[in-house]
């Protein structure tokens, strides 16, 4: 019998997660039942969202069991079982990550094509980062021909695709802060953003009207605290905001003050709307037309930071909520 590891919680973290709150353990490979599939993982995404999924908390999605392996999107190949339309061989989509070996049911299995586009871009560009930047641009801030975008945590993945698909459908300037001078230059010089800034170098809302004069239509926010105050001021009347995650703040062990600005909301009458990608299911189609016709022109730009070895997605994932990821963070399982 195959043998593989699994990465499980072993304990909750209080403020910023360690090492410690992971476990690798051995396992058997699962046997697939009926309407099963067994997966052998060849890549795994770790995104921020799992952050709360190690708090015991209720949200949006179930936390975490303590002492089980975790979850999150992955990309295997089938090596057992078969269902309507996927076979032995196949690689598909699901989210059983974390494991070298899982058993998918079939119906949450998504069939991907490694010849239309690499493996790890079922996981980026055409995954749920890829639809999280487009439905919260496109259908949550409503971005129009000739608005000006501001786009924090820019570098990372959802936010360097927010910027180009911006672009794409006719901003007039996009704004990208970032946190450091290696990645403003990638925003810059690679992924097409007009302007960006590094924000340690300053108050955020100084570098912000700096290279926004005229003010900003559309906040694509990932980071929230200061970054929100400074857009809040920014935001030109009639604004709209799109809360896509607010990772200044997950780590905390006891609640941040809220900006202090908040009755600009009022008097600007600003938009600001959380939102949750699986609630935008109806839209896959139009993303996947769309942002897929881009990636064939070759009209999107994206970078990778890859960590090698399961036993290594621990920290992966650390190293992804400190922030030294360009682009999407990804494991290589085999």
């Amino acid at each position: 019998m195959s043998k593989g590891l699994e990465i499980r919680l072993a304990s909750r973290p209080k403020g910023w997660p360690t090492l410690d709150n992971f476990d690798v353990v051995e396992v058997d490979a699962p046997e697939p039942g009926d309407g099963q599939l067994l997966v052998r993982n060849v890549v795994m995404s770790v995104d921020p969202y799992m952050r709360g999924r190690m708090n015991a908390g209720k949200s949006y999605v179930p936390p975490f069991e303590v002492g089980k392996a975790l979850q999150g999107g992955a990309v295997g190949e089938v090596v057992a079982g078969e269902a309507e339309g996927i076979s032995t061989g196949d690689f598909v989509l699901h989210d059983l990550g974390w494991r070298d070996y899982a058993v998918v049911d079939a119906t949450r299995a998504v069939k991907v094509d490694p010849q239309a586009a690499p493996l790890n871009a079922y996981l980026y560009v055409l995954g749920m980062p890829g639809m999280t930047a487009y439905v919260g641009l496109v259908d949550v801030a409503k971005q129009e021909e000739g608005d000006v975008v501001f786009v924090s945590g820019a570098a990372g993945a959802v936010g360097s695709l927010v910027g180009q698909l911006a672009k794409l459908r006719g901003a007039a300037k996009v704004i990208g802060s970032a946190g450091s001078a290696e990645k403003v230059r990638f925003l810059t010089e690679e992924a097409g953003f007009d302007a960006a800034f590094n924000y340690h170098d300053g108050p955020v809302v100084e570098q912000l009207r700096a290279a926004a004069p005229d003010g900003i239509d559309v906040y694509f926010d990932n980071v929230g605290g200061e970054h929100l105050e400074a857009a809040i001021d920014v935001l030109n009347d009639f604004g709209r905001v799109a809360e896509c995650g607010m990772i200044s703040q997950y780590n905390n062990a006891e609640p941040q003050p809220g900006p202090s600005n908040l009755f600009k909301i009022v008097s600007k009458r600003l938009r600001l709307e959380g939102f949750i990608v699986s609630d935008r299911a109806h839209l896959k189609e139009q993303f996947f037309t769309e942002v897929g016709g881009y990636l064939r022109d070759g009209k999107i730009r994206y970078r990778e930071t890859v960590v090698e070895g399961l036993r290594n997605a621990p920290e992966a994932f650390l190293g992804m909520l400190r922030g030294e990821n360009t682009g999407k963070m990804l494991v290589k399982i085999a």
